[in-house]
């Protein structure tokens, strides 16, 4: 399916696509594909959360379709939810933590245009993370907060992920 070509949201979700692709007000919206750095970032972010999933009460999710507002179905690499998890499939309300890795391909002004709009329709927190040299910021409705630790931390520090550890496991 060519870019520009409308279809409706119905066939959108009944459709499957490899990649993946998000959908936005008509039309399939191709996703920069990471590298291998990008891959195992993903991989062992939610491999990490996974684990602490029971102690932190959240549930963690790759490449989740997640309807953000009525015709707009984005695509995180990985996404956090706390507990309880909202019913519907794809879920209709935002994550706690919307984790972007960035693609070689992206743009930051673009990635940055996007958080906004993810903070907007009710995501609490966007993490954006360079899988190569490991620098992020965090993104929420008041604040944009670079990460210089490495190090994450939210809910007074009961959620806590160390990028340098969470690469090494």
């Amino acid at each position: 399916m060519g870019a520009g070509t409308l279809i409706s949201v119905e066939e959108y979700l009944h459709t499957a696509y490899s990649p993946d692709r998000e959908y936005r007000d008509g039309i399939v919206l191709e996703r920069n594909v990471g590298n291998r750095r990008h891959a195992l970032l993903q991989q062992r972010l939610a491999s990490y959360i996974g684990r602490r999933r029971r102690s932190w009460n959240v549930e963690v999710y790759t490449e989740l379709r997640i309807r953000a507002r009525a015709g707009w179905y984005p695509i995180p690499d990985v996404c956090v939810y706390q507990l309880p998890m909202p019913d519907g499939d794809p879920p209709e309300v935002m994550p706690f933590l919307w984790i972007e890795i960035l693609s070689p391909e992206d743009r930051m002004v673009d990635v940055w245009q996007k958080a906004g709009e993810l903070i907007r329709c009710g995501a609490a927190y966007v993490w954006i993370i360079d899988p190569t040299t490991l620098e992020s910021e965090l993104r929420s409705a008041s604040t944009v907060t670079a990460i210089s630790d490495k190090t994450l931390r939210l809910d007074g520090g009961a959620i806590e992920i160390p990028l340098l550890d969470v690469i090494e496991e």
